[in-house]
């Protein structure tokens, strides 16, 4: 298989996620958190480029507003940033809408992007779906990402079947899903990951359900 030219994108690991409301749950950002730095540290040292993404609702909101401490990246991002990384501010739950990235990405002749940060059920989501149709190829580390408690009124769902569904549906078409680790490994070592397909997950589904 082709190696693939691989960007980091870090997506929104800012302070909001930390507290509040909008804190990350599963997995908890004390063990999320070391792993999106350890893929920062495992990309710097394969000389993948790394992307910088940062939520804005404006000025007026009372989340992520651009004037507020909850704004600002993690200091455990921060720290490791450099005049090399490319920063994107958005507005949308995609990193691709309203941004320059995917020229950024093509300029570079990127071809897979490794996604992590927060939230799996937001802005992971979004941005893995929207992948396929820019010809990209997606991933997503497993640990390196997080989720929240969801309810409203179609119904509720906590924070651990929220992130480990996603991750599921996320191998079955839009991402390659793995650990911090094993992406690790393979980026030093220039290796594309294994994914499952919708028609292969599909039939292991049924047997599943039917198992049951």
């Amino acid at each position: 298989m082709t190696a693939p030219r691989r960007a980091l994108i870090v997506i929104d690991v800012q302070q909001e996620y930390f507290s509040g409301p909008l804190e990350i749950q599963y997995p908890p950002h004390a063990d999320s958190l070391p792993r999106i730095a350890r893929a920062i540290d495992a990309a710097s040292a394969a000389g993948i480029p790394v992307v910088a993404v940062q939520h804005t609702a404006g000025e007026d909101a009372p989340v992520f507003n651009p004037t507020q401490p909850g704004f600002r990246l993690h200091p455990e991002v921060a720290s490791r940033r450099t005049d090399e990384w490319k920063s994107v501010i958005k507005q949308y739950g995609t990193v691709f809408a309203g941004t320059d990235l995917l020229q950024w990405l093509r300029e570079r002749e990127i071809d897979t992007i490794t996604l992590i940060g927060y939230m799996t059920n937001n802005c992971v989501l979004a941005s893995a779906a929207e992948a396929e149709t820019r010809g990209l190829a997606a991933e997503v580390l497993s640990d390196a990402t997080g989720a929240i408690n969801i309810a409203n009124e179609a119904g509720f769902a906590d924070a651990k079947t929220v992130h480990t569904t996603l991750m599921a549906l996320f191998n079955s078409n839009f991402a390659a899903v793995t650990d911090t680790a094993t992406w690790s490994d393979a980026a030093a070592a220039g290796r594309p990951l294994p994914k499952s397909d919708l028609g292969s997950s599909a039939v292991t589904g049924a047997q599943r359900a039917g198992q049951a």
